[in-house]
């Protein structure tokens, strides 16, 4: 396609071509500082997990006490929103079953909201200038 080049590598499913990078920042209810340990490498486990499985890239995956920080590329027609809420419910599942202390300190393990930003691409000038002189060709 022709806006895919060189600098920017470009997926495609059966109907689209597509290069949706996002960064995605989420945190524990209460802003609890428990992703540490063996806590941390379980949820770095399931988040590959659930990647492999959504055939969803992992560019970087970082996590801090308080906060996680996924860099990823995934197919528009799957969702950000649905990757959001299917790695939260499964890393919340799996991590409260096998760490109990989650049980009694947490209601839950995840807040509701998270950040979303997309990454990568050209600069937005850029792109609207381009679509901006689509009508002069």
């Amino acid at each position: 396609m022709a806006l895919c080049n060189v600098s920017m590598e470009c997926k495609s499913n059966n109907n689209i071509v597509y290069s949706c990078k996002y960064h995605v920042v989420w945190r524990p209810k209460y802003r609890r500082k428990v992703l540490v340990g063996e806590v941390e490498n379980r949820l770095k486990e399931i988040i590959r997990e659930v990647w492999a499985e959504i055939k969803a890239e992992i560019i970087e995956l970082e996590t801090m006490p308080g906060h996680v920080h996924l860099l990823f590329e995934i197919d528009p027609q799957f969702g950000v929103h649905k990757a959001e809420k299917l790695i939260k419910g499964r890393s919340s599942h799996h991590l409260r079953q096998e760490f109990p202390f989650f049980r009694s300190q947490l209601p839950t393990l995840w807040t509701n909201s998270y950040f979303v930003s997309t990454v990568g691409g050209a600069p937005l000038a850029a792109i609207k200038q381009y679509v901006e002189n689509q009508k002069l060709k």
